[in-house]
């Protein structure tokens, strides 16, 4: 019992730490809603400014405290004025990956300053021993940190609560826009906050030689925002005093893990257990609660442009000949190096575009899918002896069944949640499994004469062959995710990736569409990982396969453009030791051959610096940019055009399965409040519904319960008498149950056409495994040509759905939803900011559908005239009631109806007066 309070109090200086660091993410987040994944990386120059001011200056401890607190701050104030307001209309992602940026820049400004290597500098408290009743001695440095973490929550929290400026933060927290109407600048607001977060996290560093007997380096730092996370999540990332205890718990729960490793587990499996625990929170905190953290604008900010994954075939059978014939022919073998370097962070970086391009999901964990692959190749090429062939195989199917384990919290949270989650992923990954020479050692060395299919290509003896498999192989998963983009999976994933609610409602199973994202990524990671494993006579998988590296690899990719194919080639170019190394070196005269190969030094600090450039004048890309920039240039070049619009194919009438709506006794409670009580209705084959009633009635909440994006609090919804209340919103729609959004909710990133074939498109798995190599090329269906003709949309099949004006995307919505071929077809106002013609037009459709294809129609409008010259029957809502049904006849000249939309008096009530 005395070792367990002993080891408990030990941790109590680490849980000081991140508890300051955990509170500076809390501040940060709340004032200006960014999860700052630099926060160590601001500890980390706090730490050396100390360090400079007082052991290499001779300055005192509390002067070189101050002025690394004030440094820092100003360095949290820059950040957000020069990067994050830039990028405030940017995605969450892109901000996130914003603050990677900043992380790189921080790291690799300490490491070309004061190299990697460790330093000893003095602790900032006292450290001699204290013993405590009971004989347990501890660190008196424990105390002190835990009193300064106590402080600096007890300030925030007063600050918080107690004043105008605390509220005023609050209130901007959850509406900007609000505060500013009040008088508040939030950018000033989210300046203080990212100030006061800078200044905390230079206290942190400042104060980790107490917990390191005095040992600083750069290595000891990037650990530390796997614990910070964790903390400010058990805080909700909102509440300091629970920040505290957070940060508290972990290191205590850390200290008293590692003593029971020490008892328990062997040496040589240790590694890494206790470092990993605040990631095993991480995944308690959000995966099992279920829910993220509220994003400012998550709804609304736009992901970076995807490309059309068009390729032309003679571009690319000219330029891989080419890239062939150099490496082949003209190259000298010091290229070699480069290009195997720079082909496999572009396979790697192909991983990105497939996962956050396409599924729009941020994983900072593909390196280790990579080194995971890597590690099952040469573990059964080394210990088994099996050929490179099946070995690659074998290392890129491991690699899909953990990239398929590392989906499942996806199915729970997204966007930058994920991404907290991954970090975590790769971080424990490392220092369980690569950090472990236990592991590790048996397949550290890579055997050397392999072939493939019998053609030698050892990288020590045939490097230039090895060169060029990588380049092939770079090209074939190049065209595969090409394929993909333009096949019925890309579809699913783009409309996934823009809005999962619609893409439900379309017939896309969400959970599955991520997964195969996940799975699909952790295939070409793997593949990646291996080429570069096999490429060196000895493999050092924590330093090659790190959480820097994930960093570095999506860093470059999104510099390239992460929706792009280009992207990855062109940033991969910028890799370290890559092709852009090389060119530098050659560059150089003779006698300054010795600062060219220092150049490469740079080269990370360069592409951190590229990041922040690129995300602020454009977060698509430079290859998104080029794009733009060539495309009338293009366009007047035979064979780079682009292809002329497919025609409307030639369709004949047939009508829909015939299908029966009935919903019976709806009731839906959101708290307190009852939205719907004991609704009934039914809508027949052939046949159109008109529902109305007044704002508030609850017209749009009886779709979405029937949609299945709510779930019913009584009554039923049954489908040709089948019970589907508890169906999931994809399974309805590919009943034959499909409906539109008051609110548009298109995807934006599809052209009209392909947003009608993501509608269309039959949901058959096969799809995920023949798009690799055939897309094909679809007719829009029957009913889908229909409505184009109807609605005039013709002209804008080939456009992209965010260059269209409010009242063609209307309609394009409407049209999407017929384009499942329904049985029943919900519409939620589809006549909302249309002209008297369009919504002539939308009517005459409407009857189309119902009398020539046999559609069921359930119509909620607020243009009363357009209801009652379409519907069949009306229903009518008020206050969540049923009022009144009838043929369109008695609905108008119902009192009740009167009342409800006008306020006049019944004759009974009259008549009671």
């Amino acid at each position: 019992m005395t070792d367990l309070v002993r080891f408990g109090l030990l941790g109590l200086g680490t849980g000081g730490i991140y508890a300051l660091l955990g509170l500076g993410l809390v501040v940060i987040y709340r004032g200006s809603g960014v999860i700052n994944f630099a926060h160590a990386g601001f500890a980390l120059v706090g730490a050396y400014l100390v360090y400079e001011f007082q052991t290499v200056r001779g300055n005192g401890l509390a002067f070189s405290l101050v002025a690394a607190v004030l440094i820092c701050a100003l360095m949290g104030v820059l950040t957000h004025f020069l990067v994050m307001r830039p990028l405030r209309g940017a995605s969450p992602l892109a901000r996130v990956i914003a603050t990677l940026g900043i992380l790189t820049l921080l790291t690799q400004a300490v490491v070309l300053e004061y190299t990697a290597k460790q330093i000893i500098t003095a602790s900032p408290v006292p450290t001699e021993a204290v013993t405590l009743p009971g004989g347990i001695i501890i660190g008196r440095y424990a105390f002190w940190l835990v009193g300064i973490a106590a402080v600096f929550a007890l300030l925030l929290t007063v600050t918080s609560v107690r004043t105008r400026f605390g509220y005023a933060i609050s209130a901007s927290a959850d509406n900007p826009r609000g505060a500013a109407a009040l008088g508040w600048s939030p950018d000033v607001l989210a300046s203080v906050t990212w100030g006061v977060g800078g200044g905390l996290a230079a206290v942190a560093g400042a104060m980790m030689p107490a917990t390191t007997s005095g040992f600083l380096s750069p290595i000891t730092f990037s650990i530390l925002i796997i614990g910070a996370l964790a903390t400010a999540l058990l805080g909700g990332f909102k509440s300091y005093p629970m920040a505290l205890g957070g940060g508290l718990f972990i290191g205590v729960a850390q200290s008293l893990v590692g003593h029971w490793v020490n008892d328990h587990v062997e040496a040589t499996q240790r590694q890494g257990i206790p470092d990993s625990l605040p990631f095993l929170i991480i995944i308690i905190v959000l995966v099992l609660r279920g829910r993220g953290l509220p994003l400012r604008g998550s709804i609304s900010d736009r992901l970076p442009r995807v490309g059309t994954g068009r390729t032309r075939p003679l571009v690319v059978v000219v330029t891989t000949a080419l890239a062939l014939l150099w490496v082949g022919l003209g190259a000298s073998k010091d290229w070699y190096v480069p290009v195997i370097i720079s082909a496999t962070f572009a396979i790697i970086g192909l991983s990105i575009v497939v996962l956050t391009g396409y599924t729009g999901q941020l994983s900072l964990a593909q390196f280790a899918l990579a080194g995971i692959g890597a590690f099952t190749a040469a573990k059964l090429a080394a210990v088994q002896g099996w050929r490179f062939e099946p070995a690659l195989l074998a290392g890129v199917l491991v690699a899909m069944a953990v990239g398929f384990l590392f989906g499942l919290p996806a199915l729970r949270t997204r966007g930058v949640n994920l991404a907290v989650i991954t970090f975590g992923l790769g971080f424990a990954v490392s220092q369980l499994v690569f950090g472990n020479s236990a592991y590790t050692e048996s397949a550290r060395v890579i055997p050397r004469d392999l072939t493939l299919l019998g053609i030698p290509i050892d990288p020590v003896s045939h490097p230039r062959n090895y060169a060029l498999m990588c380049i092939v192989l770079l090209v074939v998963a190049a065209l595969g995710v090409a394929n993909i983009r333009r096949g019925r999976s890309g579809r699913r994933l783009l409309a996934v990736r823009t809005n999962e609610r619609a893409a439900a409602a379309i017939g896309v199973n969400v959970f599955e569409a991520k997964l195969y994202g996940f799975t699909l990524s952790a295939a070409i990671a793997g593949l990646g990982g291996v080429l570069l494993a096999f490429s060196n006579p000895a493999v050092l998988y924590q330093s090659v396969f790190s959480s820097g590296s994930s960093i570095s690899v999506l860093v470059l990719t999104v510099i390239g453009s992460a929706g792009y194919l280009a992207g990855p080639m062109v940033g991969s170019v910028l890799a370290s030791g890559g092709l852009v190394t090389l060119t530098a070196s050659n560059e150089a005269t003779n006698a300054a051959v010795e600062d060219a190969a220092s150049w490469q030094q740079y080269l990370p600090l360069i592409t951190g610096v590229l990041l922040l450039v690129v995300l602020i004048l454009n977060q698509n890309g430079i290859s998104e940019r080029f794009d733009a920039f060539t495309r009338p240039l293009r366009a007047r070049i035979p064979g780079l055009r682009p292809a002329p619009s497919q025609p409307l194919p030639k369709t004949e009438r047939t009508t829909v399965q015939p299908r029966r709506l009935a919903v019976k006794g709806l009731t839906q409670r959101f708290g307190g409040f009852t939205a719907l009580e004991g609704v009934d209705l039914e809508v027949g084959p052939g046949e159109v519904v008109g529902l109305l009633g007044p704002n508030g009635a609850g017209k749009t909440t009886l779709i979405d319960c029937v949609s299945g994006n709510n779930r019913l609090t009584a009554g039923s919804i049954t489908w040709d008498g089948r019970d589907i209340s508890r169906w999931a919103p994809y399974r309805r729609s590919r009943a034959g149950l499909s409906r539109s959004f008051q609110s548009l909710e298109l995807f934006d990133d599809l052209t009209v056409r392909e947003n009608l074939l993501a509608a269309a498109d039959p949901r058959d798995r096969a799809a995920y495994v023949t798009d690799l190599v055939w897309p094909g090329y679809p007719p829009l269906p029957a009913t889908v040509v229909a409505a184009v003709e109807e609605l005039d949309l013709e002209p804008l099949l080939d456009r992209r759905a965010e260059d269209l004006s409010y009242g063609q995307r209307r309609l394009v919505a409407i049209a999407r939803a017929v384009a499942s071929n329904p049985s029943v077809l919900l519409l939620d106002e589809p006549a909302a900011g249309l002209d008297e013609t369009e919504s002539a037009e939308l009517g005459h459709l409407i009857r189309r559908l119902a009398d020539e294809w046999g559609m069921g129609v359930l119509l909620i409008e607020h243009d009363v005239a357009l209801v009652l010259a379409n519907a069949d029957r009306v229903v009518v809502l008020d206050f969540g009631r049923k009022i009144a049904e009838g043929s369109p006849a008695e609905i108008r000249n119902d009192p009740a109806v009167r009342k409800a939309y006008l306020g006049e008096e019944t004759e009974s009530t009259a008549a009671q007066a």
